[in-house]
């Protein structure tokens, strides 16, 4: 796995203010465009951490193709001589689907930029419009082509739960983008920030956001229809940050610091119950999961333990890893037997 540097350029070339940003206290930093020597000496910095392990310099948070194009080159050039000495092993930016076109593409491929991340958020003309996305689902299948038509990896980030959202229409969104086959997605279920039109939309009544429940059970379906299309999630819910973390600043909807892990918490429940299912009720059972998955199997707090307890009245006597069994699968043994279950 690498090591990423990352490089923050909040709001910077973004041309539109979206009704649920406030990129400040999402990604926890402020400030303008990194100089040269900044850049040059962060990559420095991780180089000494990284142990051998390759790094790819990230840049997140604004529109970084809708930076006017001397600053686009005043990011990317000062890194061209530590990719040519093989200090930095990849590029990696962030922007919208609407700026995006073949000369963008050709000119990040020739900067040596392998991967772009695509703030889709959502393929629903209404929801897009009701967010203030600015873009369509056509921006985003013609961003997703000439990236790839210019040998660029495409990762999408979704955001289930905005403005006019509803679960069918964010399943049917991530239906449309794994159509296009990226490389991977990320999943950030949508939080009321304070401060952001969003925030007025909620205090107003007018908005109101997915509980926890809600969007665990939402991403819990979402990630498994990735990984039917061998499409890898990434990340799920927003990075835990002091920023994001202070007092006021999330006024409402699913945050959790651990959401990914309730998800697949959840998922391993569904498998858990459909396996003991087929067992005689009382059974004592153990349960075999891939190689460092018993936390999501046993829940917070042993949440998961307790439910099939008293849903199944089965005791779980054992709970072992074996590092042979395929991502995603769950093998019951019970009385001598055995049975599995894949996603």
């Amino acid at each position: 796995m690498s090591v990423v540097v990352p490089f923050f350029i909040p709001h910077l070339g973004c041309p539109h203010r979206c009704v649920f940003c406030d990129q400040e206290k999402v990604a926890g930093s402020t400030g303008g465009l990194p100089s040269p020597d900044e850049l040059v000496a962060r990559v420095a910095q991780y180089a000494e951490k990284a142990r051998g392990r390759e790094l790819e310099a990230a840049f997140y948070g604004g529109t970084f193709t809708a930076l006017p194009r001397p600053d686009q080159e005043r990011l990317l050039c000062p890194l061209q001589p530590l990719l040519a000495a093989g200090t930095l092993n990849s590029l990696r930016v962030s922007t919208r689907p609407d700026a995006v076109d073949d000369d963008t593409a050709s000119f990040l491929k020739e900067h040596g930029v392998d991967t772009v991340e695509l703030g889709v958020q959502s393929m629903d003309a209404e929801v897009l419009g009701l967010s203030g996305r600015g873009h369509d689902a056509a921006d985003v299948e013609a961003a997703v082509a000439a990236l790839k038509k210019a040998g660029i990896a495409v990762g999408i980030q979704l955001m289930p739960g905005l403005p006019g959202d509803s679960p069918a229409l964010s399943l049917d969104s991530l239906a449309r983008v794994l159509a296009l086959s990226p490389s991977f997605l990320r999943i950030y279920p949508t939080l009321v920030i304070s401060g952001t039109e969003l925030s007025r939309m909620y205090l107003a009544g007018s908005y109101t956001p997915l509980s926890l429940p809600q969007a665990v059970n939402l991403c819990k379906d979402m990630l498994v229809a990735a990984n039917r299309e061998s499409v890898q999630v990434i990340r799920m819910g927003l990075q835990p940050t002091a920023e994001l973390e202070a007092p006021g600043v999330v006024l409402a909807g699913p945050y959790h610091p651990a959401f990914r892990q309730l998800v697949e918490s959840e998922l391993r429940f569904d498998q858990m119950s459909r396996l003991l299912s087929d067992v005689p009720r009382g059974s004592r059972v153990s349960f075999v999961v891939p190689r460092g998955k018993t936390s999501d199997l046993v829940g917070q707090k042993r949440e998961n333990l307790s439910r099939v307890s008293r849903l199944f009245a089965a005791e779980v006597v054992a709970v072992r890893e074996d590092s042979s069994l395929a991502p995603g699968s769950l093998l019951l043994e019970w009385e001598g037997r055995s049975m599995s279950i894949g996603l």
